[in-house]
């Protein structure tokens, strides 16, 4: 197959010997070569312009910029992009972030190999690629209630260990007010206490320790 034909690849992970992997993986498909290695989300950005390439495989938590942010950052300048998610976080939340900054694709790093590569070509054709198992999970997150932004940063703080008293002032606003945010956190979380609160939105990918 001649060079022009083959699907170009950029792989965005912090991690090199993945990348290094991944490389070694895709070169011995007839039909697959890798353009370029982004380290973090500034970087793949600016190689996605340097390269242009096909199709992206990017991870979400990585330094600089955060994989989604990254998504959408590139979705923004470049509209033909073709972005699937590679990454070992399957949190409802996560994939919904992920889908809608503007991947085509997601799928988890314990994949099996052949599954990889069905859906970068499926992806290269133009189509999307999102397994059973993340359509569940992404059913499930467009019923939920979404929290709003002053609720997500109470969350965060939430997880960082800190208390209604620590969290007003943080934020500048009222204990009660906390206490407000937090009880409406619960509602839409379906739980009854901070430590079930917590549990909930790491399990989903809301917030990361």
């Amino acid at each position: 197959m001649s060079q022009s034909n083959l699907i170009r690849i950029l792989i965005a992970d912090d991690h090199p010997i993945l990348g290094q992997a991944l490389t070694m993986f895709f070169q011995c498909e007839p039909d697959m070569t890798v353009v370029g290695h982004a380290s973090d989300g500034r970087e793949a950005l600016e190689l996605f312009h340097q390269h242009q390439p096909d199709v992206v495989l990017m991870d979400l938590q990585m330094p600089k910029m955060e994989g989604a942010d990254a998504i959408a950052a590139i979705c923004a300048k470049f509209k033909h992009a073709r972005i699937i998610v590679l990454t070992t976080f399957d949190g409802d939340e996560d994939i919904y972030r992920g889908l809608r900054a503007g991947a085509k694709g997601y799928i988890l790093k314990g994949a099996e190999p052949d599954e990889l590569l069905d859906a970068i070509r499926t992806v290269h054709r133009g189509e999307k690629y999102i397994p059973p198992s993340i359509a569940a999970k992404l059913a499930k997150r467009m019923g939920s209630e979404e929290l709003s932004d002053r609720e997500l940063e109470v969350m965060r703080l939430i997880a960082k260990g800190k208390n209604n008293q620590q969290i007003s002032n943080v934020l500048h606003i009222a204990e009660s007010t906390v206490r407000f945010h937090a009880n409406n956190i619960f509602g839409k979380l379906n739980v009854s206490d901070r430590t079930q609160a917590l549990v909930t939105a790491l399990n989903r990918g809301i917030v990361r320790l």
